[in-house]
């Protein structure tokens, strides 16, 4: 006799407006291709995210099974085009809040594994979560020039894991449409791509951004993205020890502070919003 496959569960969340679909995977099943995840991702198609958020147990991952002690649960994460990302702010929130509500972790300081390595986030039962998010891979100011249609500004590269450039504008309506990704002037500064965030300053200790992902597309939120602009805005307005920096992303607010340590921490939302089963036929299809 047949057996037939085991359903596919889903759940949606997001954190700020930047949306995924998370795959609980306990056994390690899943084996998914960019295309899959692309056709998860679309949003005229398929269920519509940024990105897909593999729950993998990290002991059965071999790139991150160095991990396993101190994390079970790793965060798999796929950019919407199915391309692999270094982890995602955002990301990393609603992964934690999915842990926890969904009893797999309790709620306080939880910690999972990443391709950037372990992370810990502070999971209330409710509210906002905080993520600890390291500090950036490399601190050194590189200029790059960048340009959009009617726009030509120089941006300056910051990793926080994933690779930025943060570009300052005296109004984050000088980036235009947004629909292509801005062009670096020397793209092989940055041959595996790159995000980009346009920067206004409304205050010190206060900005606006909007945001171009690579493998997405305009966001309205990312949070490696906030981390990156927020670290750059610290060292340019010579904010003193242990700042803390309000970003206005076009999905709501996110907190990015500096504790004591060096480390960086990003809070926001993070909510989860539906679950569901996927059509075995659409899935095997896609």
């Amino acid at each position: 006799m047949t057996v037939p496959p085991a359903p596919v569960v889903f759940s949606k969340g997001h954190g700020t407006g930047n949306d995924f679909v998370i795959l609980p995977d306990p056994q390690a099943a899943l084996d998914l291709s960019a295309a899959q995840v692309a056709a998860l991702c679309d949003r005229h198609f398929g269920i519509g995210a940024d990105g897909v958020l593999r729950v993998v147990p990290t002991r059965a991952v071999p790139e991150v099974q160095d991990q396993a002690d101190v994390a079970d649960w790793f965060m798999d994460y796929r950019n919407a085009d199915g391309s692999l990302a270094e982890m995602c702010g955002n990301g990393a929130r609603v992964f934690a809040r999915y842990l926890v509500q969904n009893e797999m972790a309790a709620p306080g300081r939880i910690t999972f594994a990443t391709r950037a390595g372990t992370l810990w986030a502070d999971v209330p039962i409710t509210g906002e979560v905080s993520v600890g998010m390291g500090t950036p891979a490399s601190a050194g100011l590189q200029a790059v020039a960048v340009s959009v249609p009617g726009l030509e500004a120089e941006g300056v590269a910051v990793h926080f894991p994933n690779p930025h450039v943060v570009i300052p504008v005296a109004d984050i309506d000088q980036a235009g449409e947004l629909r292509e990704s801005p062009q670096l002037a020397e793209p092989e500064l940055l041959p595996e791509g790159t995000n980009f965030e346009f920067v206004q300053v409304l205050s010190p200790g206060h900005v606006r951004i909007r945001i171009h992902e690579r493998g997405v597309g305009e966001t309205l939120a990312c949070g490696t993205g906030a981390c990156a602009v927020a670290w750059l805005h610290v060292q340019q307005m010579e904010l003193g020890p242990q700042p803390n920096v309000r970003v206005d992303l076009p999905g709501g607010v996110v907190t990015v502070s500096q504790l004591q340590s060096g480390e960086w921490v990003l809070t926001g939302p993070a909510e989860l919003v539906a679950t569901g089963v996927l059509e075995q036929g659409w899935w095997h299809a896609a």
